[in-house]
């Protein structure tokens, strides 16, 4: 007697495990947008980069650099718990709007309680921009285009704390120069058909209207006032190690500069992490890191024009890397 095999479900394609983390892909800095009808723009935002994970009975946010802050963004946890699906990852940057609707660096630090402000939680937003996961099915190796049509499925008209980055088709010289024109910060373009991958690479390229990057605090400079910060002191990486760009003066206010000095003081080293001397100047351990908006570099490599934007651990940033 000959026995038929009955179809089993362990028959059927198994369920893509869930990623514990994902590291997230990284967009390459250009001068200019690339051409053609294989890439698609969005705004470039200003904030933190999260990963939401979302499983069944748990909610976990995630950093670039791989640390838990879900407690940190109540909000972004709630509302994902009202999406329709069982598991997912979405990628995105949490951000603080102005007035005008473009993303602040400094609102959004001051509604999470690291500098003094007048922003609740609530006002955080999460744009996602990427969908990693979705129901028992790891969505990297798709192609962009078919990863956002599953990612507009979930989030796209609504207005709760998780919210769609609008994705545009245009050309995007123009696309960048209007996005100039209305101060925002710059834009990002991605190629349609590539899958995502972690790390750095040319399938995602960021324009920027003005230039903005990440350097490490070796120390800072008193101000005249008492209790204040008068100028940072800056480093880049360099091999493995770090080397002095110069300093920053500007870009907070007096409150603000108070605390920075407070946290910096807690920092206080006499081994500076950096070839320097400079008199009255305060070292301190390499543990922060500043955003700093600049025009240019001098031709000894220093930062020409610089401003303070916002300050991150050295953990979870990427810092300035010289050639």
């Amino acid at each position: 007697m000959v026995k038929t095999m009955s179809k089993r479900p362990s028959d059927t394609p198994p369920a893509d495990p869930m990623p514990a983390r994902v590291n997230p892909c990284l967009a390459t800095l250009v001068d200019k947008p690339p051409k053609g009808q294989d890439w698609a723009f969005e705004v470039k935002w200003d904030g933190y980069r999260l990963a939401v994970h979302i499983e069944p009975g748990r909610i976990r946010i995630i950093t670039r650099g791989g640390y838990d802050w879900t407690e940190r963004f109540p909000p972004i946890a709630d509302d994902a718990r009202r999406l329709a699906v069982k598991t997912a990852i979405l990628d995105g940057e949490a951000v603080v709007l102005d007035e005008q609707g473009r993303s602040d660096f400094g609102m959004l630090q001051r509604a999470l309680g690291r500098r003094p402000a007048a922003h609740e939680p609530g006002e955080i937003l999460l744009f996602a921009f990427d969908l990693l996961y979705l129901d028992g099915r790891d969505l990297r190796r798709l192609a962009l285009s078919e990863r956002r049509r599953l990612l507009e499925t979930l989030v796209a008209g609504r207005e709760g704390a998780i919210r769609l980055s609008e994705e545009v088709q245009a050309d995007g010289e123009e696309f960048f120069r209007v996005a100039c024109a209305h101060g925002l910060e710059g834009i990002i373009a991605k190629h349609l058909e590539k899958p995502y991958r972690s790390g750095r690479g040319d399938w995602w390229q960021k324009i920027t209207c003005r230039r903005r990057d990440s350097f490490v605090i070796v120390g800072y400079e008193p101000s005249t006032m008492p209790g204040a910060i008068g100028r940072l002191l800056l480093a880049a990486r360099k091999g493995e190690g770090l080397v002095y760009v110069g300093g920053c003066g500007t870009g907070w206010s007096h409150q603000e500069s108070l605390k920075l000095r407070e946290l910096l003081d807690e920092l206080r080293t006499d081994k500076p992490a950096v070839s320097l001397r400079r008199k009255g100047a305060i070292f301190t351990r390499p543990a922060l890191v500043a955003e700093v908006e600049y025009r240019a570099w001098t031709d000894d490599r220093k930062l020409r024009h610089a401003s303070f934007k916002g300050i991150r651990e050295r953990a979870d940033a990427t810092v300035y890397e010289l050639i």
